[in-house]
């Protein structure tokens, strides 16, 4: 896969808007799938769908922390992207 591939790849994933919330929600707070949940008034299988196509993707990395799975991004091209979306202004 070409690097710009896989820019396209991580583009398309970011512009689904709930996955972009997820993400963004992630960014300033890892937090497991239960927390996205009820934040995001989703259900818990709509929550887990969104989380595996971010991570097979490479936005979100988990990890086991007892019985809790944490998320978080550690991918700077992502936070950037992020960051320059949260700088457009709503009309």
């Amino acid at each position: 896969m070409t690097k710009y591939e896989k820019i396209a790849e991580i583009l398309k994933v970011l512009g689904h808007p709930v996955r972009l919330q997820i993400v963004e929600g992630i960014i300033l707070n890892e937090c497991n799938v239960s927390k996205i949940q009820k934040k995001m008034n989703l259900a818990q299988a709509t929550v887990s769908q969104h989380m595996s196509l971010l991570k097979r993707v490479g936005v979100v990395e988990n990890k086991r922390n007892g019985n809790e799975v944490c998320y978080s991004v550690t991918n700077d091209f992502v936070k950037d992207i992020v960051a320059a979306i949260k700088k457009v202004k709503e009309k």
